[in-house]
């Protein structure tokens, strides 16, 4: 249970903007120079809370190969307990995820999409930066490395170190250039997955072997027109995810058609998939029917826009029941009765895996 103490003395360190590796998940990295999620200079401003979270890494995945032995990760975070600006947080952290998840990384190793995970960091709590070991092997063949960034708090500074005189060099090339950016709430922002790779949107990333861009925004995931509009400058995309029912207070039949007539306006044929939320906790008492009814109204509503446009001419609108994949057992795939656990997140990525497979075809 305790961490490993680093060697930096045998080691030669790597800032990881400027060595030869694979980045995804920032789709304005190349002109912002930023680990952030949306663009330094949207064309509107951003609602005050979605520019900060916008910091937050979730989704942010580095990708290299090396034949090192050792790799210790050194990094400075935004802030010492994560950014979440929702009340969900208390004075050490957040009440109800792990920090592991909020403000640590972890390292899938293996072929590409059939990578495994090999190790998460650990570090005092509130550290607001760090340095630990997340690799030590023998032998020294080399291996392709996944690295997955915080989902809940920003990186200031990265570096790694890996054996002095071992290779670095970038992933081998396979994965398509145009990412799946998926926008939503919380629950797309990984609440509460134990560590990054459990989150769903890089559990699919694996399983499907291409990137993905994590736009989920804890609380704050209500379909603003500002907010549509900066995505959909994202100069690239192989399919855009609409995952935003429970933040959108009711607003839907205002803000998703605004929404889709954003990403239209620059991305005219690019897949949409519309996607109604997971099935929540409580639902499964008798005693919160209005729950039950409200999430049925709201995914008709969804479901129906869907197919009023795809009749209009945008046979690249799709809708899914998201009330399917967490199955009969939803009760138990979630932290608090709303945010998934591991086991809840493996069941979307299981779920959604064939359909977006299906529209990228």
């Amino acid at each position: 249970m305790t961490s490993v103490k680093p060697l930096a003395s045998t080691l030669h360190w790597h800032d990881l903007r400027e060595a030869p590796i694979g980045l995804s998940g920032f789709a304005w990295f190349d002109e912002d120079r930023l680990f952030r999620r949306l663009p330094s200079s949207p064309p509107r401003p951003l609602p005050p809370v979605v520019d900060e979270l916008a910091w937050c890494t979730a989704g942010g995945q580095l990708s290299f190969t090396s034949d090192t032995d050792v790799l210790d990760l050194r990094v400075r975070l935004r802030t010492p307990f994560g950014m979440d600006c929702a009340p969900a947080s208390g004075p050490y952290g957040f009440e109800h995820m792990p920090q592991t998840g909020v403000s640590g990384f972890d390292l899938y190793l293996g072929e590409p999409a059939r990578e495994r995970f090999y190790a998460v960091t650990r570090f005092p709590a509130g550290a607001g930066e760090y340095e630990c070991r997340l690799l030590a092997r023998k032998g020294r063949m080399p291996l392709s490395f996944i690295l997955n960034l915080p989902l809940f708090n920003g990186v200031e500074e990265l570096s790694i170190g890996l054996r002095a005189g071992a290779s670095l060099v970038a992933p081998p090339p396979g994965r398509p250039a145009a990412p799946v950016v998926v926008y939503g709430t919380s629950i797309t922002h990984g609440g509460c997955a134990s560590r990054p790779g459990a989150c769903f949107t890089n559990i699919l990333s694996r399983r499907l072997n291409m990137p993905f861009v994590n736009l989920g925004f804890s609380g704050s995931g209500q379909g603003e027109p500002e907010v549509a509009e900066a995505i959909a400058t994202v100069r690239r995309a192989s399919l855009f995810v609409l995952d935003y029912e429970a933040n959108s207070g009711g607003r839907m039949d205002i803000t998703l058609p605004a929404f889709i007539a954003a990403l239209r306006a620059r991305h005219a044929d690019t897949p949409i998939l519309v996607l109604s939320r997971i099935r929540f906790g409580k639902e499964a008492l008798r005693s919160e029917p209005s729950m039950r009814r409200s999430g049925s109204r709201c995914r008709s509503y969804q479901r129906e826009l869907v197919a009023s446009l795809r009749a209009a001419g945008d046979a690249n609108l799709h809708f899914f029941d998201g009330s399917r994949l967490l199955g009969r057992d939803y009760d138990e795939c979630t932290v608090d009765g709303v945010h998934p656990n591991d086991l809840g997140f493996f069941k979307m990525a299981a779920g959604l895996a064939p359909v977006i497979q299906m529209l990228l075809t």
